[in-house]
């Protein structure tokens, strides 16, 4: 059985119980570790890898655990594993591509308290936090609010309003936001680096929002996906370099792939909208219909400007589904 990486946060920046006004010990309890075993030939496993380790938090007695969805994407085997030693098997329940979250059902009785859903939109900046991962205090990090704004993934992917928080946490995927009310903020999702105007970079870790999972949390739960049509896929990396937008990467028998999109093309305009912003361009895409659209770009490839039209996909077709237990 696979065993999740042994590490410790710093002493200096562990929460302490006494600095909050709830139960911390009760409240990491919910936190637990997460290790998922991914098929060697899932679409996913050449990018995320086929042995993923993260946390994940219990939000219902009866066993269903929140985590980040790239950890259980194509998942055919998950174990969580409790703060008292005791690892149980776990299912997917369902993921979001929009938000990026995923649902565990654990296959045993846990006893362990559910952490509550919180309100994400009224956390202000600079509130103290805590970031929780699963073994308690010495794997959580007490941390502030320093950010509440637009983020875009170059994997297709747009926040309305992501939460950062600092310092980070070392091991942020599906680990717990945990507000002042000792409920439910967020998930962890990503580390990333913020310039300062003095000293070396600051680490951050970016947060999916709570309030993103409350409209489609039933869905997950009886679909194992929003019900709602897919968005339209491209399936390309792009991110932005000095205002222009440069494809750095192509999913493998992707839309993108098939239309002869190639690494190094700028991407000048989406349905004859100029871009600039990766933002702007994804939401542009999923502007034009559902899955399965045609997209037209404008593109710059050596010196020339054509354009091409991409025939977009459902990116959940190309997944395996979870493996039923």
């Amino acid at each position: 059985m696979p065993a999740l990486p042994d590490f410790k946060v710093s002493p200096s920046v562990q929460p302490k119980p006494e600095d909050y006004d709830y139960d911390l010990e009760k409240a990491l309890s919910s936190v637990v570790g997460l290790h998922a075993i991914i098929p060697n030939d899932a679409f996913t496993a050449e990018t995320l890898g086929t042995e993923r380790a993260g946390n994940g938090v219990l939000i219902s007695e009866r066993g269903t655990v929140l985590t980040i969805g790239y950890l259980i994407t194509e998942a055919e085997t998950i174990w969580l594993h409790l703060n008292d030693g005791r690892v149980v098997p776990g299912t997917v329940l369902g993921y979001d591509q929009a938000t990026g979250f995923g649902l565990v059902q654990a296959l045993a009785k846990l006893d362990l308290p559910a952490l509550p859903l919180g309100d994400s939109t009224m956390i202000p900046l600079e509130e103290p936090v805590v970031v929780g991962g699963a073994g308690g205090r010495q794997r959580s990090v007490a941390a502030r609010v320093v950010g509440k704004q637009e983020f875009a993934g170059y994997w297709e992917y747009v926040l309305d309003e992501a939460i950062f928080t600092a310092p980070a946490h070392p091991n942020w995927g599906g680990t717990a936001l945990i507000g002042p009310g000792g409920d439910l903020l967020g998930i962890g999702s990503l580390q990333l680096e913020r310039a300062r105007e003095r000293g070396p970079n600051e680490h951050l870790n970016m947060i999916v929002p709570i309030d993103d999972l409350k409209p489609i949390l039933d869905d997950l739960m009886k679909y194992g996906r929003p019900n709602r049509p897919p968005r339209p896929w491209l399936g390309l990396y792009a991110t932005e370099v000095e205002g222009k937008i440069v494809v750095v990467g192509l999913a493998t028998r992707g839309p993108a792939q098939a239309a002869d999109i190639r690494t190094g093309d700028i991407i000048l305009a989406v349905g004859g909208r100029e871009m600039s912003e990766l933002a702007t361009m994804f939401r542009k895409v999923w502007s034009l219909g559902n899955a399965g659209v045609d997209v037209p770009l404008l593109v710059y490839r050596d010196g020339r400007t054509f354009e091409v039209t991409i025939t977009s996909g459902d990116r959940t077709r190309f997944l395996k589904g979870p493996s039923l237990h």
